[in-house]
């Protein structure tokens, strides 16, 4: 089986997918630690160790690797642990034989995170034509990509958790809130938390709706809205501006190039 990791600035999610099963690229268990670049290969190696374990698994059926990290210091402590753990050397995403293999057509095409790219593979490979991929994490991310598959840009914006620690941190007399739907059903606000939970939630979502709208403008041809990330399906109730959530979107985007590095001859191990 494939171990997928995904170095995210707030989290690494590790995820066991069997690709090689009649199931499909079908994720067998997953787990995530905070981001920490200090973290060694060995202690990355004794907690997944333990959690392979309570799912099941011994060490043994991870087969190959894959990584893809937004966080370049935490890249050889993760190559080591593959190497020293799992027998072998991984593939890195956007390094040969897991170059990204798709158009890139922005001005900085080495800017780009490995994390959205791979997204869009994942993307592309999953659903056609022209698309619009928005993923909640660290940050807020929108990606588009046209029929093709190519890669044309996108737009960068603050994650809801970045939003509401920096208006906590300075504002000192706002407490700390749980992200959430508001429970009023109006949008003004009786008490301090009400307003708070209403501005981060809606203003979020108003900020989603816009972009969107102005994106898909932008694009003119009729486009499908993915949304990923942990916090998709907490705005999904509210609003209908996404034709699909993918909550595994990075893993299975990891899982297809690694299925490319081994059609084309190189070793998964």
């Amino acid at each position: 089986m494939l171990l997928a990791i995904d170095a995210g600035n707030t989290n690494v999610v590790f995820a066991l997918v069997d690709i090689g099963g009649g199931e499909g690229r079908a994720i067998k268990a997953r787990w995530r630690i905070a981001t920490d670049p200090r973290r060694t290969a060995d202690e990355y190696a004794v907690w997944l160790s333990q959690l392979l374990s309570l799912a099941g698994y011994d060490r043994s059926v991870v087969t190959s690797v894959i990584i893809a990290t937004v966080v370049p210091r935490a890249l050889h402590n993760l190559r080591v642990l593959a190497a020293k753990y799992f027998g072998g050397e991984p593939l890195v995403a956007g390094v040969a034989p897991a170059a990204f293999g798709m158009a890139i057509d922005v001005d900085e095409p080495a800017s780009l995170g490995a994390d959205r790219a791979v997204n869009t593979i994942a993307a592309h490979a999953l659903h056609p034509g022209d698309l619009i991929v928005v993923d909640f994490g660290t940050a807020t991310t929108f990606d588009v990509s046209d029929f093709s598959g190519a890669y044309k840009g996108g737009i960068i914006a603050p994650g809801i958790n970045l939003s509401l620690d920096a208006l906590v941190t300075a504002a000192a007399k706002l407490p700390r809130i749980a992200i959430e739907a508001p429970a009023t059903k109006g949008v003004i606000g009786t008490n301090t938390v009400d307003q708070m939970t209403i501005g981060i939630y809606w203003g979020y979502i108003a900020m989603i709706e816009g972009l969107l709208d102005r994106l898909k403008a932008e694009v003119g041809r009729p486009v499908t809205v993915i949304a990923t990330g942990g916090l998709a399906t907490l705005f999904e109730r509210h609003t209908g501006v996404f034709d699909v959530i993918e909550p595994d979107l990075t893993i299975q985007g990891l899982a297809i190039m690694a299925e490319r590095a081994h059609m084309t001859g190189n070793s998964l191990s």
